[in-house]
């Protein structure tokens, strides 16, 4: 009877828990409110498949060499971001320079120094709280003269980060600036070991006591084998892993403005692909700092030099660019900074 009374008290209490978790994701979801959801939607418009088309046609043309690091074609890849942040007049945190020089001592291997880019608007209220969205600049470079274009890894995430900098700005210029800061973050060397991320955490130009979040962008203009019959989606990975509250805002973002199929199979902590582990978002996430990777899958041009443009689907790039960018002003508006509360 004892043993009885126990198991029941036991499972009254686990009931209780599992109850309470409930109510407490019930309470958050219900308080995650998108203001101004016509302005989101205005800009966010603004985000366009033939702009997007220009970027990627541009970054993996022969003329960029496969923008390997430490290589001329890396090197025009700076230039070429650096004259886009200047021309659209969104200014850099650290002043008159948009690079991160990463001397060649830091890489393991023998690579010449190369460099992040950096751009960001600073908020109207909140300038000491930072939400990042980033890409990595580089890819593979050449084999004698074969051109590893990396169209989709990652011009396409390259060119995204892009068009959510012109669409905050077109909304700054008219007076809707974000409370938060938001930054513009290009990293380098991704492809050799995640170096660039690695050495921004490391050295960051915004302090990571005051960064909100990354939203990180590697490959998201391509259809992988798994999605041939269901082509709007996007894997969502590590939205959940440090904060709760993130994972939930990014759903918001897509029920209300693009209505994506998130795919979470490759969040999963015992996929064998440990994708969570293998681009730029994961040295934040080492940090503390609350992460997504927005991800297409791996497709049969990855890594090899047939991952050009004219397989990027333009439009699927554009919404899946819009749902990044409604994600990131929610993060950049919202009253409270949202709560890494998954740390360990």
């Amino acid at each position: 009877m004892k043993l009885l009374l126990i198991a029941s008290a036991l499972s009254l209490v686990g009931s209780c828990a599992t109850h309470s978790y409930k109510q407490r994701i019930e309470s958050l979801k219900q308080g995650i409110a998108f203001e101004n959801r016509t302005q989101v939607e205005q800009f966010s418009k603004s985000i366009s498949p033939t702009d997007l088309r220009d970027h990627v046609c541009k970054l993996s043309s022969d003329e960029f060499e496969g923008r390997k690091v430490g290589e001329s074609g890396h090197d025009k890849t700076v230039d070429y971001l650096e004259e886009f942040y200047r021309q659209e007049e969104i200014p850099s945190p650290l002043g008159t320079s948009y690079t991160q020089t990463i001397p060649r001592e830091f890489f393991k291997e023998d690579i010449k120094e190369s460099k992040n880019v950096i751009a960001y608007i600073k908020g109207s209220e909140k300038s000491n709280e930072t939400v990042i969205v980033s890409a990595h600049s580089d890819h593979l470079g050449k084999d004698g003269e074969t051109i590893y274009y990396g169209a989709d890894d990652n011009a396409s995430g390259t060119a995204a980060v892009m068009e959510i900098a012109q669409a905050f700005q077109k909304a700054a210029k008219l007076g809707i600036k974000p409370k938060r800061n938001v930054a513009f973050l290009h990293l380098t060397a991704e492809e050799m070991g995640l170096n660039g991320s690695l050495y921004y955490v490391d050295n960051p130009v915004i302090p990571i006591e005051e960064t909100v979040a990354d939203l990180n962008i590697d490959m998201i203009g391509r259809v992988d084998e798994a999605h041939k019959d269901d082509r709007n989606y996007i894997y969502v990975i590590g939205a959940d892993r440090l904060s709760t509250e993130l994972h939930y805002i990014n759903q918001e973002a897509n029920n209300i403005f693009t209505k994506l199929n998130l795919d979470y199979t490759l969040n999963d902590v015992n996929d064998a692909n440990r994708y969570y582990f293998r681009s730029d978002h994961y040295n934040f996430a080492q940090k503390g700092i609350p992460v997504i990777f927005y991800f297409d899958g791996e497709h049969e041009d990855y890594h090899l030099p047939t991952d050009t443009a004219e397989k990027i689907d333009y439009e699927l790039l554009a919404l899946r660019t819009r749902l990044i960018f409604a994600t990131m002003w929610y993060l950049a508006n919202s009253d409270n900074r949202i709560i890494a509360d998954k740390i360990r």
